[in-house]
């Protein structure tokens, strides 16, 4: 049984378990994939400030996301087709999240439904939502979410047009994978991926086949999806969505002040800085470089969430250093769910956890919510390198 010591390490088991479309579908941009990159790289450039001879006794990474309690801030993020990665991957994803203490997203394109993971887990969960030109189906998606017990609601506005993902369409990405003879040969590979999804509850995407008129099968959802994301969508209808909802909000895919400062006009409960994980406007800045930007159009308006390009306990530090009050990690869990199913996530949480606790003692803080701009050194032109 391999050492894991580190998300990467988690990273490699992944790649050689998943079938290769799977894996690329995590772990992979739009275009050149180079905000994709960037979003971990520019961490690189922030450094921390080491402290001694300071009490660092009784620790605790406890804080609250949205009036939450958390046993550190960090919340899983939606991400797509979780349940390809491993069979039932939602369900146990939440169900590891729970145990840990933190908030587990669940997308609108996931395999397992709302209703699996409400009925999997015990711990009210986040329901994200992308917006789709079939309202109906919308205002359903949203009773079921208040049905299950969500107590909060992801709204994501950075969806309206897929970003071109090159090793998407290469593979042919599709869920359930179409068996070509290219996806055959690759899945001979992966057996063991294959025996447990077998067994898995769902293979298509669960919130949307069998709640959409004429989506029985993967054929007939694929031609739905493609045309169903909403072009139309503007701050009007966010605002709309809002009220449709009743209860907490968090607007998700914010990279602008002035969207920063509309989001916050709204009442959204959190805004979440994300690039979509580098999936969408390849070219953009990074996360954690429009953070600060962010934080100064906003002020106490609004809680701020950073979310794309965390890989590691000394990530989340910096981000919340930064004056994040929490953050989100896709890619990370998806690697630990992919290589050890529900006990991989609660690895890549462990992992996380021990880096963020060690880190904050040797900077000398005993809480997270002291952290401060105090404790990292950040270079002159990180905020102002580039200007409109």
């Amino acid at each position: 049984m391999a050492v894991i010591t580190t998300i990467e390490d988690l990273r490699r088991l992944y790649e050689r378990r998943v079938p290769r479309m799977f894996y690329d579908y995590a772990e992979s941009g739009s275009w050149t994939e180079q905000t994709f990159r960037d979003n971990s790289s520019d961490f690189d450039a922030i450094r921390l400030r080491q402290r001694v001879a300071v009490d660092m006794s009784g620790r605790s990474t406890k804080t609250q996301m949205i009036g939450e309690d958390v046993a550190m801030p960090v919340a899983l993020a939606p991400v797509g087709l979780t349940g390809m990665q491993h069979a039932d991957g939602e369900m146990k994803a939440a169900r590891a999240a729970e145990k840990f203490g933190v908030p587990f997203t669940l997308s609108t394109m996931s395999i397992n439904s709302i209703e699996d993971v409400a009925g999997f887990t015990s711990r009210p969960f986040w329901f994200q939502l992308y917006t789709m030109k079939d309202e109906d189906y919308v205002r359903r998606l949203i009773q079921r979410a208040k049905d299950a017990g969500c107590s909060a609601l992801v709204i994501t506005l950075d969806l309206q047009i897929l970003g071109q993902r090159h090793k998407d369409l290469k593979n042919g990405l599709s869920a359930p994978p179409k068996l070509t003879p290219k996806t055959i040969a690759n899945l001979m590979t992966k057996w063991t991926w294959g025996i447990e999804m077998l067994s898995a509850k769902r293979r298509e995407f669960g919130n949307i086949v069998g709640h959409v008129d004429g989506i029985s099968d993967a054929s007939s959802l694929g031609a739905w999806t493609a045309e169903q994301f909403d072009l139309t969508l503007d701050w009007n209808k966010v605002g709309k969505l809002i009220e449709m909802w009743g209860g907490k909000v968090i607007l998700k895919g914010i990279l602008d002040a002035e969207d920063a400062k509309m989001a916050a006009k709204l009442g959204a409960d959190a805004i979440v800085v994300s690039n979509h994980g580098g999936r969408q406007l390849d070219g953009a800045l990074s996360s954690i470089r429009m953070l600060p930007q962010i934080l100064d159009a906003v002020g106490d308006s609004v809680e701020v969430h950073l979310d794309s390009g965390i890989r590691s306990g000394q990530d989340v530090l910096k981000a919340v250093a930064m004056g994040a009050k929490g953050t989100y990690i896709g890619r990370a869990f998806v690697y630990g769910l992919g290589a050890m199913g529900q006990k991989g996530v609660t690895t890549a949480l462990e992992v996380i956890h021990k880096e963020l606790d060690i880190t904050m003692a040797l900077c000398g803080e005993r809480s997270v919510q002291d952290l401060g701009r105090h404790n990292l050194l950040v270079p002159q032109d990180f905020e102002g390198q580039w200007q409109q």
